[in-house]
Formats: C-alpha cells, sequence, structure tokens
C-alpha cells in the first residue's frame, strides 16, 4: 500500500501555513498552538521540540502523549471529505486538525472548537 504524500511530510513544514492562515483572519499563533496541544496532549515544549525535530505527521500522531477523547466530536467537511467518515485513522487524525484550523480561521470561539 502506498502511503499518501501528507504522512511522510514533516508537521513543521505545514505549521507555518496553519499559522497563516488563521493570522490572515485574524486569529493567533497561540490558538493554533492550542489546538494542537488540546488534540493531541502535547505540552508547548513537546509541541516546539516535535517541530524542530522535523517529525513526519505519521509519528506526530502515532506518538502523542493522549489524544483528546474529544476529538470524535469533529463533524464536517474537509477536502471534500466528511472527518466522521474518514476510516484510516491517521487520516483522520490530520483531518480532525485541519478542521480544527479551518473553524479557527472561520471566527469560531475557541469554547466551541475544543468543544468544551
Amino acid at each position: 500500500m502506498i502511503k499518501h504524500k501528507i504522512y511522510t511530510m514533516s508537521v513543521a513544514s505545514v505549521y507555518p501555513h496553519y499559522v497563516a492562515k488563521a493570522e490572515k483572519k485574524g486569529r493567533t499563533k497561540t490558538e493554533v498552538d492550542e489546538i494542537i496541544r488540546w488534540l493531541t496532549g502535547y505540552s508547548q515544549e513537546e509541541l516546539e521540540a516535535q517541530l524542530e525535530k522535523q517529525i513526519d505527521f505519521e509519528t506526530f500522531f502515532a506518538e502523542p502523549p493522549q489524544l483528546n477523547s474529544s476529538r470524535t466530536l469533529i463533524k464536517g467537511v474537509v477536502c471534500g471529505v466528511r472527518v466522521e467518515d474518514i476510516e484510516e485513522p491517521t487520516m483522520q487524525e490530520i483531518r480532525y486538525l485541519d478542521k480544527l484550523i479551518d473553524e479557527l480561521a472561520k471566527g469560531k470561539a475557541m469554547d466551541k472548537i475544543l468543544r468544551k
């Protein structure tokens, strides 16, 4: 089976795009980091270390401290696909993150994004 290209891309190579997307809509890097920490359980220091190590998406989502159990509440469409219907676990985690960043850029309140 051929892996999707995103699996081997470093999170650090995509991270600036997440931040730019958020900042373009008046949101902040701090909010992007909060979303990633909420989803994965990484501390800020651990997140920064993962970015510095240029870790790939597959590893990033295979070895997080604690994936948030509320992430299954994330619903909606990303790249034309419903995130709740994605069967491949790693791709679903990546798309959960994409969906949360989309919600941030669309102006949704952080407590709603973080499913509080």
